[in-house]
């Protein structure tokens, strides 16, 4: 099979599930950059974080060393995967549960950020690989646990 008759197959539930518990298990263990890139839109990217707006593989990049030197102990549990397929794209409904470790100079300790992040995402097949990736990416809303400390 050729790589262009891949790229026009269908999204189905399945591709768009494994693809958000694969994303999250790279985030966790901070995986190196050449392993998330493949998983996000070379072309007509967005990514909407509470702290910036990205659209480039470049910005990505930035972002993510970035957040990786902040946070540490990163556990992401996915309690939603919702997928909406339509057409060529999926529209999905992610609520994840994110605790992470930060560490603020000069305090003595670091502290616990817990919280739900509800997110929607587009997600479509990459026309070089056939795979599926993020081409949307917009946190919605951060709802935090009880105790939990603050971004």
């Amino acid at each position: 099979m050729t790589s262009f008759a891949v790229a026009t197959e269908p999204l189905t539930k399945a591709d768009v599930q494994k693809l958000a518990a694969d994303w999250y298990r790279k985030l966790d263990v901070h995986a190196p950059l050449v392993e998330l890139l493949p998983m996000v839109a070379e072309d007509g990217l967005e990514m909407r974080f509470p702290e910036a707006t990205l659209h480039t593989l470049a910005e990505f990049e930035t972002w993510y060393t970035g957040v990786i030197r902040i946070f540490f102990d990163e556990v992401h549990t996915l309690k939603e995967v919702k997928v909406d397929l339509q057409d060529d794209e999926a529209r999905v409904g992610v609520v994840v549960h994110w605790e992470a470790s930060v560490w603020k100079a000069p305090a003595r300790n670091s502290e616990r950020i817990r919280l739900d992040a509800y997110q929607t995402w587009t997600v479509r097949r990459s026309e070089k690989t056939g795979q599926p990736v993020i081409a949307v990416y917009t946190v919605d809303k951060l709802a935090y646990d009880e105790g939990s400390a603050r971004l």
